[in-house]
Formats: structure tokens, sequence, C-alpha cells
């Protein structure tokens, strides 16, 4: 929800890109990363986005050297090698993670001072401007401040970000990340699908996001928004509500050890992604529906003393169980 101005509930794990860097004085950054054959070249001469870069890494790293110039620091050129254990497309932040590793290498080497939001923010711009997939700032702020917190967007420009203590281990429980084997690479359709159907109900009640718009009027008008644009778009707006709702429940849940209900509404959000925001598979390959089935069988599994529900935007790649 966060790209609607939500409020939402996020953790850090214990995977990570790291980066080995070297600033230099020509003028371009050089990034290699393990497990890709192509060096990215940037000439930072060249601002603009640039023809064939959209969806590329080469995008987002000229998109985030843009950022910090856009907030008027002087960064320049830099080599460096990048590895990662974040799986690619798995709907784990691995874009976020290498965007901040980025952004963490400029901020460092040229003395920018800028603060875990801020990168955020940038990184943000470069995935939306220059990469070319209309994602909110929730996977890069949660990158950019670590550990379990809780993020209000209500004004994106400045977020409310608060840290949460949440110990797992302490009720005998642990958050498995199961990897389905798909890959969000071939899906920024789908995921550009949600945000435009819920920001065309805002737009119905003349608001640019789904924050802004009285829940009350929605439902009071839902015949009107479901003639103009149709069901799943209404049924996305619906799930919008209830979840930005459900993630200030579970952070009360977690402040006040209410463990059982924390499960509880884990699985309820992982319904209402399903049912409701329907991003639990693609209506393009309904032969793949590997998230589906990964659900269906926690649930058989962990039903009485667990949770499971979908990871981030869903599709493809990975679920959460606890």
């Amino acid at each position: 929800t966060d790209h609607q101005h939500g409020y939402g509930l996020a953790g850090a794990v214990t995977l990570d890109l790291v980066a080995v860097a070297s600033q230099n004085e020509d003028g371009f950054i050089r990034v290699k990363s393990r497990g890709f054959n192509k060096l990215d070249v940037i000439d930072l001469t060249e601002a603009e986005p640039q023809q064939g870069e959209s969806t590329h890494s080469a995008s987002l790293i000229r998109g985030i050297a843009e950022g910090f110039r856009a907030k008027g620091c002087d960064v320049g050129g830099f080599d460096a090698y990048t590895a990662s254990d974040v799986l690619r497309g798995s709907g784990l932040s691995s874009s976020a993670a290498f965007e901040m590793g980025v952004a963490i290498i400029l901020n460092t080497e040229y003395g920018c001072g800028l603060d875990a939001p801020a990168l955020a923010r940038i990184c943000q711009f470069a995935e939306n401007t220059y990469f070319g997939k209309p994602s909110g700032l929730m996977d890069q702020t949660a990158c950019s401040v670590g550990s379990v917190i809780t993020i209000d967007f209500r004004d994106p420009a400045s977020p409310v970000v608060e840290k949460v203590d949440f110990d797992l281990a302490k009720h005998d429980y642990c958050l498995c990340i199961t990897d389905t084997k798909g890959s969000h690479a071939s899906l920024t359709d789908e995921y550009a699908a949600v945000r435009q159907e819920m920001e065309a109900v805002a737009a119905y009640f003349d608001k640019p996001v789904l924050r802004e718009v009285d829940e009350s009027a929605f439902y009071a008008d839902i015949a009107g928004v479901r003639e103009k644009l149709g069901d799943r778009a209404v049924l996305r707006a619906i799930h919008f509500f209830a979840d930005s709702r459900r993630a200030g429940a579970l952070c009360s849940a977690i402040r006040e050890d209410r463990f059982e209900d924390f499960l509880e509404l884990i699985v309820a959000g992982g319904h209402s992604s399903f049912e409701y925001n329907q991003n639990a598979y693609s209506a393009k390959n309904p032969r793949e529906q590997g998230v589906s089935l990964g659900l269906a069988l926690s649930q058989h599994i962990l039903e009485g003393y667990g949770a499971w529900r979908l990871q981030g935007g869903g599709f493809a790649g990975t679920i959460q169980a606890f």
C-alpha cells in the first residue's frame, strides 16, 4: 500500500548485498556484479535516461547519481564489485538492495551526508523514473533503515519511520522465506496495474491516491466505482483500506506481545492480498501458480499453529511462513 501513501510494517532480513568500491576521477561509474557477465558502465555526463537502458541495472545507477545531483550533491565516478545473496526476482527487494548499495557508495565516497530516508527516496526516484517500475517506497526504506519498522507514507517526501522491537525466537517461532521458483522479471505490467487501478479509484473521488479517499464515501458509491472502473479496481481498493489498518494492528500486537493475534493478522492480510488485491499469480499465465501452491501447502502444514502469506508485491517469487 506504500504507493497509495498507506501504512506498512516491514522487516529487513538476514540477506545482504556487499560491495567493494573505489572512487575514480574519470567521470564514469563501473559496476560488476557477481553472477552477471556484463559490466555496467555509466558516463555521468549523460544525465537523462538512455534508450534501451530501462529495466536494466545501468538505469538504476544513472538514476541514483542524478538523484544525488538533484539534492545538490557533487558526486562523481567510482569502480565497484558487488556480491548479493538476495534472490533475484523473488520479492525480497533485490533491486532495492542493489539501489541502496550504489547509494551508500556515492553517499560515503563523496561525503554527501544524506540520512537513510533520503537515500530511500533517491532509490525510489531511480526505480520509477529511470528503471521504469512504478514502485512505492517501502522496500528501499526497509533496506536503508534496517530492523523491523513501521512506515507511515501519508507524506512520502517525509515518511514517519519507527523501529519496533520484535523477538520471534521468544515465542519459539522463526520466519521462513519459501522460494516458489517464479521470477518477477516479466511482471512489471502486472505490478503497474495494481497501482494504476488503485489510483483510478482515487481519481474517481478527485484524489491522487487512496490514502486521501474517505473509506465511507467509497463504500457509499461503490456501485458507481464498479460501473466506471470494473470489479478488480474495486476489490483492490477494498484491500488497500483494510491492509493499511491491518499494518497498524500488527504493530500493536507486536508491542503488546499478543503473538497469536499477530499470526491471525498475518494470515488475514495474506488472504486479502490473494483474494482482493489479486496478486498471487499472473492472469497471463494461469498454469504457473507457484505462490498459490506454496500458500496452499503452507496452510495444510501450518494451520492451527503458524502463519503464511505471500511476500511483497506477489505474482511470483517468495512467500512468508511463520
